[in-house]
């Protein structure tokens, strides 16, 4: 088996364990990435999320995550499925309303590398990457022609579109790369750009973190002040708007939902008040196999406050 047959087969078995698109890229530098990522830090709209900074250099050169790594397996698998949006009620991101994806993701990525160190003559060693490591997993994506960055900063897998969670493994062997695409999701779309309530899209592909709602609800460790609790609305953790305006997450239809990824009932009509009456050991037993339960009780009930208020503020108006 030469390795071109050996990369077929290995997409072959990603696809019957449920990724919609994968692919490999040749281990190079992220010099171009790094710099807009500093671009982004110098103009300090990455907020407060310090971590950035103090990863780039493995961000940057991935052999210094992996100092064997040879070539990038990139991988997509997608959480899209209907929800019904009820005015002036609170709302959750869809990602968070399923079971934990780093989990799901990881031994799913687990199972590739296992099966490459199975099926491959020789040796192989790996790292399974999720989106706690430090990578520039849209970049890999887009080298293993598994889709564009959209202007709203999401990769857009073609017939998949955004709702899609990525996944690498650093490989110590070299396969051969998969074509990158020569494809515009965009064109002269910007409805994501339009959408966004805050103006955290301040340009095509241009993030201001500080002004995002996903940044505030989630990854914002400390009190809102007055501004940034009236920016959140309706959100109690995570945003969809830029993805839910987008045209190919309308007309998705060939990728399936991973079927771990099923939203979980009872947070769909969740509202805020039942966050702040929850107890530790109440919060634990909601949401201890979903992302949310990551950022904790006392920073969930912060954005309830600021929900609740919002809610209040809008039916006040009416």
């Amino acid at each position: 088996m030469n390795k071109k047959q050996l990369g077929e087969i290995i997409l072959q078995k990603a696809e019957k364990i449920g990724f919609y698109a994968a692919g490999f890229a040749s281990v190079a530098s992220c010099k171009k990435e790094s710099e807009r990522l500093l671009e982004m830090i110098r103009e300090n709209r990455h907020g407060e999320m310090a971590y950035l900074q103090k990863e780039l250099s493995m961000r940057t050169y991935p052999e210094k995550l992996f100092p064997e790594a040879k070539t990038v397996f990139s991988a997509t698998l997608p959480y899209m499925f209907p929800l019904e949006r009820v005015k002036g009620k609170a709302r959750i991101s869809r990602y968070a309303l399923v079971s934990d994806y780093h989990r799901i993701l990881r031994n799913k990525l687990q199972e590739i590398l296992d099966f490459i160190c199975e099926t491959y003559p020789g040796p192989v060693a790996g790292k399974v990457c999720v989106d706690s490591m430090p990578v520039f997993e849209k970049t890999w994506a887009e080298k293993a022609g598994l889709g564009t960055t959209g202007k709203n900063t999401m990769l857009i897998v073609p017939g998949g579109g955004s709702y899609v969670f990525l996944g690498e493994i650093l490989l110590d062997i070299e396969l051969p790369p998969t074509a990158s695409l020569q494809y515009d999701p965009c064109e002269e779309c910007d409805a994501c750009i339009r959408s966004c309530p805050t103006g955290a899209l301040v340009g095509e592909g241009k993030l201001d973190a500080r002004k995002c709602i996903s940044y505030l609800t989630v990854e914002l460790k400390r009190e809102f002040d007055q501004k940034e609790a009236a920016m959140t609305g309706e959100w109690l953790f995570g945003c969809d708007i830029c993805q839910e305006v987008c045209p190919h997450n309308a007309q998705q239809s060939s990728a399936p939902t991973c079927p771990e990824f099923i939203p979980k009932k009872e947070l769909l009509r969740i509202t805020p008040e039942q966050i702040l009456s929850l107890t530790r050991s109440q919060f634990k037993t909601l949401f201890a196999a979903t992302p949310i339960f990551r950022a904790g009780l006392k920073r969930l009930k912060r954005n309830a406050r600021a929900v609740m208020e919002n809610i209040r503020k809008v039916k006040g108006q009416k």
